[in-house]
């Protein structure tokens, strides 16, 4: 997708996340996939220790990827809705690819867990410009599963934290742009504090 350091720059200034229930057919590959974990793991993180993973979710297991949804969601509620529990079905289903994304900081070293959580979130983003870069689009959602011990459990241990649920595809609508902070919002020039400051 990217022939040069033009398209690249393109692609920086145009991009946009997919919604997930709007990605169809084709999805990646698995060797695609593969290319697409191996760049996301050419993420910034301070003392190598790759304080992330991706857990794959194949087609064959949404099912049972939404069973687990639900048990968890009627411990938290239990005489929900019928569209509440449509909505954590389809969320199980949506997009041909789901990759969980969890955040494994380790305890009891020199670098903190704060900056192994913002590599995570690091790799996150360099696994959809990989996915973008191979001519796919992705969506990265938390929502109340995301926070759920028991969908956490079974993707991981208590030690870990679901960073986001990856969705990948074709995008099968138009994008919606939504409104980004101009740089005057999030840019200026550090200076030292003048004389009784």
């Amino acid at each position: 997708m990217f022939n040069d350091l033009s398209s690249l720059r393109a692609f920086l200034t145009t991009r946009r996340s997919a919604k997930p229930r709007d990605l169809v057919a084709p999805g990646p590959s698995d060797d695609e996939l593969r290319q697409i974990i191996a760049i996301a793991a050419r993420s910034p993180d301070h003392g190598k220790l790759h304080p992330w993973r991706f857990v794959h979710v194949r087609q064959e297991r949404r099912t049972d990827f939404a069973a687990v949804l639900k048990r968890a969601y009627l411990r938290e509620n239990p005489t929900p809705g019928r569209l509440e529990q449509e909505a954590n079905d389809k969320f199980a289903h949506q997009a041909p690819e789901l990759i969980v994304a969890l955040s494994s900081p380790r305890a009891g070293i020199k670098i903190p867990v704060w900056e192994q959580e913002l590599s995570c979130g690091a790799a996150c983003m360099n696994l959809l410009s990989a996915a973008a870069a191979l001519g796919f689009a992705g969506g990265w959602v938390t929502g109340w599963a995301a926070y759920n011990d028991e969908v956490r459990d079974a993707f991981g241990s208590r030690e870990e934290r679901i960073a986001g649920f990856i969705f990948l595809g074709t995008m099968g609508a138009d994008y919606e742009e939504r409104l980004r902070p101009s740089v005057e919002e999030v840019w200026s020039e550090w200076s030292l504090p003048g004389p009784g400051a």
